[in-house]
């Protein structure tokens, strides 16, 4: 009797085991067939230019004075920030071993690349987040401080008048108060659920660690003193102050910029992969960086700042994730209101 009692329960958890197991391959198997399915439409390359986009100013004119120096000084801290600044820097050490182009990628000149063509034009400018109008010093320092998870630079030291000299000079040509198509990040969708970390991490296994690793931490390159792919969590990467932080943006810059290594007329991320990959890598630990005098007026905060208080009745965990158009909704109908006096 005993023994039929244990035969029947070993059965029912054999049939358990096997139903998980069927679901869990139907999950996989529907995954991989999305992938092939995407993979086989023609998807215009994000990293080419839009006829009517922004286009780099050519790097031969820098002009050779003490002032195209400064630029071309500039130009090489952004795209070997490490080797200066870094762990191993040779002028000083205060960050934490990434370049700005990790972010900001072909030295901040790249379409849809996190680009600097709009910060001569709009700079000085008032940010919600500080609360201040903020100069292109306290953008650099807050990069500095916030991306690299590393210390600020003294406004006056030769790092730093380099770095805004060549930032200044990307968008030299465009006109004051104007940004250009082509600058920044691009926003994507909205998704109609919470963007999914488990998701987020098959993805990423799928089409992410064979550059950042299977545990997120990059690949320094031979001389170790920077990183040819940087990390996504862990110490040394970007801290919870940062603006990649923000799932939309982070989204946004793995939708047109991910893999680094894409060729033309391939196919990249779906908007969906996009935003549960983001959601996988910001869930991972990473440095927690407190900035208390950020969004002195809350109701400022954008719908995926990911910490409270909020001036909405939103969950934390839904500005996180989303459902965000919600939340946008809301936001601006706030506004709407605040713009007809009510």
């Amino acid at each position: 009797m005993q023994a039929r009692y244990f035969k029947s329960v070993r059965l029912a958890i054999t049939a358990v085991l096997i139903l998980v197991a069927i679901s869990l391959a139907k999950f996989i198997v529907n995954l991989l067939s999305a992938q092939k399915n995407s993979s086989a439409l023609t998807i215009k390359d994000p990293h080419s230019a839009e006829p009517t986009a922004w286009q780099p100013p050519d790097t031969s004119q820098i002009p050779a004075s003490a002032e195209g120096d400064l630029i071309r000084y500039g130009r090489s801290l952004v795209a070997k920030t490490s080797y200066y600044l870094g762990p191993k820097g040779k002028v000083t050490r205060i960050s934490n071993g990434m370049n700005c182009q990790n972010c900001h990628l072909d030295a901040g000149t790249r379409i849809w690349g996190n680009n600097f063509s709009a910060v001569y034009s709009t700079y000085p400018q008032f940010r919600a987040r500080s609360g201040t109008v903020e100069s292109v010093y306290k953008r650099v320092n807050d990069c500095l401080e916030r991306s690299l998870n590393g210390r600020k630079l003294d406004t006056s030291s030769r790092e730093m008048q380099a770095l805004a000299a060549y930032i200044n000079w990307v968008g030299h040509n465009v006109p004051k108060h104007t940004k250009p198509e082509g600058s920044g990040v691009r926003t994507i969708r909205f998704l109609n659920r919470p963007a999914d970390t488990l998701k987020g991490s098959l993805l990423y296994m799928l089409k992410c660690q064979r550059c950042h690793g299977k545990d997120g931490q990059g690949f320094l390159a031979p001389d170790s003193a920077a990183y040819l792919y940087p990390p996504l969590w862990g110490e040394n990467s970007y801290n919870t102050g940062a603006g990649l932080f923000r799932l939309s943006h982070f989204a946004g810059y793995i939708r047109y910029n991910m893999p680094f290594d894409a060729p033309s007329n391939s196919s990249f991320l779906s908007d969906e992969e996009a935003w549960d990959i983001a959601a996988f890598v910001n869930s991972q630990p990473r440095p927690d960086k407190k900035f208390p005098e950020d969004w002195p007026d809350i109701s400022r905060k954008p719908f995926d700042y990911p910490f409270g208080p909020y001036a909405d009745h939103f969950s934390e965990q839904q500005h996180k994730l989303g459902i965000f158009a919600p939340i946008q909704q809301a936001k601006s109908k706030t506004e709407k209101g605040k713009g007809n006096g009510r």
